[in-house]
């Protein structure tokens, strides 16, 4: 007998096949349209809109998780540091109503944004909205396929292409990895 996982839901996203880690609090995707190989996103399993309505237990998964996906993104991607990065509500650039951070290595040289290092911020907040019509005030919240985002010079990867990064991503994590140890 198989144990399935729970569907995982960014937003009304579901994106349980893009998931290359998980706890029982958070979790972390690849990205549909990542700005730098390697741009990943960390997320809370409960779908919450902001920081400050995570529990204790909660924002300690995350920023542990955030730490632990830092630290082998950074290894297996070769880079040299990271981006990390929260949109902290819709007025910070924050397109899709659940939190997340942002991880993005980086390198000092040979990156796309090696001669400005701060350009990937504008970047950051077009890459990752959706179409917004089904979250508008009154409409049903439902399971939503993967859509595109308003960034049109990078296309979107496919769910197969997805996949793949997050199946090879899920081998750099151990067991141990995963075990919550929430105070």
């Amino acid at each position: 007998m198989t144990s399935t996982l729970p569907t995982l839901l960014f937003s009304t996203i579901e994106v349980t096949t893009q998931s290359f880690y998980r706890t029982s609090l958070s979790y972390a995707i690849v990205n549909i349209k990542p700005i730098v190989p390697g741009h990943v996103l960390v997320v809370p399993t409960r779908p919450v809109p902001r920081i400050a309505d995570l529990n204790d237990s909660e924002l300690i998964s995350l920023m542990r998780s955030v730490r632990r996906v830092g630290t082998v993104v950074q290894r297996v991607y070769g880079a040299d540091a990271l981006t990390i990065a929260c949109q902290d509500g819709p007025a910070a650039g924050q397109s899709v109503p659940h939190v997340h951070f942002h991880i993005l290595p980086r390198k000092a040289q040979g990156d796309r944004f090696s001669e400005d290092k701060d350009a990937i911020y504008p970047e950051l907040e077009t890459t990752e909205a959706i179409l917004m019509s089904d979250m508008q005030e009154g409409a049903e919240h439902r399971h939503q396929p993967f859509k595109v985002d308003a960034d049109e010079d990078r296309k979107p990867r496919s769910i197969e292409e997805m996949v793949s990064e997050a199946n090879w991503l899920k081998g750099f994590f151990t067991e141990d990895d995963l075990r919550e140890q929430v105070d």
